[in-house]
C-alpha cells in the first residue's frame, strides 16, 4: 500500500485495514514457522505497511484534536 493510498484514507479504514493487516502478519508468521514461505519478504513488508498505517491514523487524530 503506498503513501498516497494510505493518506486518502479517513480514520475509521485506517483502524480496519491496521486489523486486516494484524491478522495477515500472524498467518504469515504462522505459516513461516510450518513450512518455507514463497516469499519471505512479505512478513517485512507486511510490517513496515503497518507501521504507516499507524502512523497516518495517529496524523490524523491529532489533526482531528487540534
Amino acid at each position: 500500500m503506498k503513501q498516497s493510498e494510505i493518506s486518502k484514507l479517513n480514520l475509521k479504514d485506517l483502524e480496519i485495514r491496521i486489523i486486516e493487516l494484524k491478522k495477515k502478519l500472524f498467518d504469515l508468521k504462522m505459516s513461516s514457522y510450518v513450512s518455507e514461505l514463497e516469499n519471505p519478504l512479505q512478513i517485512r513488508n507486511t510490517r513496515r505497511t503497518i507501521a504507516r498505517l499507524k502512523t497516518a491514523k495517529t496524523k490524523l487524530s491529532k489533526d482531528l484534536i487540534s
